[in-house]
């Protein structure tokens, strides 16, 4: 197989999801990823009409993010009607995941220029709104495996390693002060454009709305757990509470603590990102100078009920491909969904925590689930550019029991 490259690399800021309130609440998911695009096609590095495939990741395909979202979101950008799209969900990998659809495209020789990306509007569609809950709802599943709600298995994870809230809060506290340096040192705006209101053109937000920059330790000390009364419901076939059947699959845990709160969990907003990808061959023939190579793409399948400690075997699985060792990476981006999945596969694949999301992550900037893959993959890209650094990897945890990993490679 050939190489895939990456061309360039954009995403809007984050936007607070709340309906009403959000700076991007008002704008469909749709404009959303049509104005990632515009703003790829308007750096003059490609045309519209060369692009052979776009691929959007998004988690919640319903209402205004159902109807084949990728393909509206094309036509919505006035792109040319040749542009084929299609919208794709792996939960919280989505946006990363068509990226390694595009790679593998692109590499393969099925086609020369791919787009590939993610949105998701958290405002307008709300995390759950598909009404599929974690397993589709299935009875017969559910006799055989019955798996908890993310947080449960956070709590279960930060109970099984025996990590602290004082340790949690930590990596929050981190997150907020490295989001807050790289937003003080402009180190987003290489990927970031304003996003403006369809019709008039007003920017209705140009930088990340979500990250508390005065967040404190004594702040977060003082929230309340998050995800008490959700281990306290009735769920199982046997009248078992939530936290009763994670405790089941786990009974080694001896009782679940309750440690992840809305500070030291990942929040919820708006946002779309996507990168171009292109084959040798393209490369070869323009003559563009590429940003960047893809070294290997990876993804497993984990136990279900834990369900969030799939990054440490997938970036394992990621270095073997690219003949590499955790220590080789210079700069690793590991979602922030919760603190304990950091915290988890830091100790996992024994990195170095200041190599670990030196820009922040979802915790201060906020988890627009199916484009947060694609963020992150830019974000990681930017760095390695200002830093002189040479390679990234960047990895997810993903509902059901799943990892993702990617690596790159700085040109």
């Amino acid at each position: 197989m050939n190489t895939s490259y990456v061309i360039d690399a954009a995403r809007t800021p984050r936007g607070r999801g709340k309906a009403g309130k959000g700076a991007l609440s008002g704008i469909h998911p749709q404009e959303l990823f049509a104005q990632v695009l515009n703003a790829l096609r308007e750096r003059g590095r490609f045309e519209a009409g060369e692009v052979e495939d776009v691929m959007v990741g998004c988690v919640s395909q319903v209402g205004e993010q159902g109807a084949n979202l990728a393909r509206n979101a094309v036509l919505t950008a006035g792109w040319p009607q040749q542009v084929s799209a299609v919208s794709l969900n792996r939960f919280c990998a989505s946006g990363l995941q068509a990226i390694h659809f595009g790679a593998m495209g692109v590499a393969s020789g099925a086609m020369d220029l791919a787009v590939a990306g993610g949105v998701e509007s958290m405002s307008r569609v709300p995390m759950g709104a598909d009404g599929g809950g974690q397993d589709g709802n299935n009875p017969h599943l559910r006799e055989r495996l019955f798996q908890v709600p993310q947080g449960i298995s956070a709590d279960l994870i930060a109970t099984l390693e025996g990590l602290s809230r004082e340790e949690l809060d930590a990596v929050a506290l981190r997150s907020q002060r490295n989001a807050a340096r790289a937003i003080e040192e402009g180190r987003f705006v290489k990927s970031l454009f304003p996003v403006r209101q369809p019709g008039t053109g007003a920017v209705v937000l140009e930088r990340d709305e979500f990250p508390r920059p005065d967040t404190t330790a004594e702040a977060l000390a003082a929230l309340k757990p998050s995800f008490v009364a959700m281990g306290e419901t009735v769920a199982g076939p046997r009248g078992e509470t939530l936290d009763q059947l994670a405790l089941a699959a786990y009974p080694r845990a001896r009782a679940l603590q309750h440690v992840h709160t809305a500070g030291n969990s990942s929040g919820i907003v708006d946002g779309a990102a996507a990168v171009v990808l292109a084959s040798e061959r393209y490369v070869r023939e323009t003559g563009i100078k590429p940003r960047a190579r893809i070294r290997a793409m990876a993804t497993v399948g984990t136990e279900p009920v834990l369900m969030l400690t799939g990054p440490a075997p997938a970036s394992q699985k990621a270095l073997r491909l690219a003949g590499m060792e955790a220590r080789d990476i210079d700069l690793w981006e590991i979602n922030e969904a919760f603190a304990g999945v950091v915290l988890q596969t830091i100790r996992a694949l024994g990195i170095d925590p200041e190599r670990v999301n030196v820009n922040g992550g979802s915790i201060a900037l906020g988890h627009p689930l199916g484009a947060t893959g694609a963020m992150l993959l830019g974000t990681a890209l930017d760095e390695l550019e200002r830093s002189g650094k040479q390679t990234a990897l960047i990895t997810m945890c993903v509902g059901g029991g799943q990892g993702i990993a990617t690596i790159i490679e700085r040109l």
